[in-house]
């Protein structure tokens, strides 16, 4: 591994291939120093194929290096053969854009409330506020104008963009990341009408986030009212996510942009809602389900199922309905065509012997 001039790292065909537990093929000391996608590669990056439908445009790439398949066809390029490439490629962007490194400290501006613990290899950097008796762990990194609520603890390794506020009594473990504008331990939306009016209910539970998720920008996750709302291990929400009081998903879910989640619902784990899914209240959605986008579930969805709509349907009979529902002006059309037709052929028919005269036949 070599650094250019703008510091740029760069690594020999075969060096990368070694980093990527892959295997070299064609010219082994050619330099790479990037990464990028198929269209936007040129000479000195590497990009990735994961499917021979992109054969084409690869030929016609600009990139100085491929990482495909094994038995991937490739005639004339420098390959780097692995045996999951799309994986393979989110390391080499890794390897060649390493995260901005943290100067350990609390730099002068932020405050540390009384009873705070921030671990010495931890970077708090300007304007955090960190509250009364909340901790801070190794290697975590607080970027500027964050705020960790009184009780809170922050695990190893966690990263908070800019902007995060952490409520009070919020867990989150080790290696979790959570991106700018998030807020996590808000008090849930809990109200009960006194005759006249709204009134609050006190929200005095905490917020788990556990080990290796991650938490996207601009996402609220609400305080439970008692006990725990909880994000499961691994876990990945995207931006603009609502996720209500005492709501509980399981590990390596994704939940993608817009997603709402009512309080008290039980997401599994390895589940998959797409965009904009709604969820009402105290629903079940099993382990390994798939909710499509904009879908609303309304009621359990049983694991392992792929669903889409409201109601949720089966997603095959959805695709099945919503292929009709462009058709149904012509099947109105059709249907009052025929019921024309009927009215005239029992018109023509002789007295008693229409189809509503009662009689059977012989």
């Amino acid at each position: 591994m070599t650094h250019g001039r703008a510091g740029n790292i760069r690594f020999t065909l075969a060096d990368l291939a070694d980093r990527l537990n892959g295997k070299a093929e064609g010219d082994a000391g050619k330099t790479i120093s990037g990464a990028a996608g198929i269209a936007e590669a040129g000479p000195g990056d590497i990009t990735f194929i994961s499917a021979s439908k992109y054969l084409a445009e690869v030929s016609s790439s600009k990139a100085g290096a491929v990482i495909a398949a094994e038995k991937m066809d490739l005639p004339g390029r420098d390959v780097i053969r692995v045996s999951n490439p799309h994986l393979a490629f989110a390391r080499a962007l890794e390897l060649f854009n390493p995260p901005r490194p943290a100067v350990p400290g609390v730099h002068p501006s932020a405050i540390i409330e009384e009873g705070a613990a921030v671990d010495p290899t931890a970077s708090v950097e300007a304007l955090c506020h960190i509250g009364r008796n909340a901790s801070v762990g190794p290697r975590s990194i607080l970027r500027s104008h964050c705020i960790v609520g009184e009780g809170s603890t922050i695990g190893s390794d966690v990263l908070l963009h800019a902007r995060v506020t952490i409520g009070e009594s919020v867990s989150i473990a080790d290696r979790v990341i959570v991106h700018s504008g998030a807020v996590i331990g808000s008090d849930g939306f809990g109200y009960v009408r006194d005759g006249r009016k709204h009134r609050k209910i006190p929200q005095v539970g905490g917020v788990v986030i556990e080990e290796d998720a991650e938490i996207g920008a601009n996402v609220t996750i609400d305080r439970a009212t008692m006990g725990t709302t909880r994000i499961g291990a691994g876990t990945k929400i995207d931006n603009l996510v609502q996720i209500a009081h005492n709501v509980e998903v399981g590990s390596n879910s994704i939940i993608v942009s817009q997603v709402g989640i009512s309080g008290s619902t039980r997401i599994g784990s390895g589940v998959v809602l797409g965009g904009q899914v709604g969820i009402v209240d105290h629903v079940t959605v099993g382990d390994g389900a798939a909710i499509g986008a904009q879908s609303g579930v309304m009621s359990d969805v049983p694991a392992g199922e792929t669903r889409s709509g409201i109601g949720p349907l089966p997603h095959r009979r959805w695709l099945k309905a919503q292929a009709a529902f462009d058709k149904l002006p012509d099947f109105r059309k059709r249907l009052r065509e025929l019921e024309k037709k009927i009215a005239a052929l029992e018109n023509h028919l002789p007295a008693g012997d229409g189809p509503s005269s009662g009689k059977e036949s012989s």
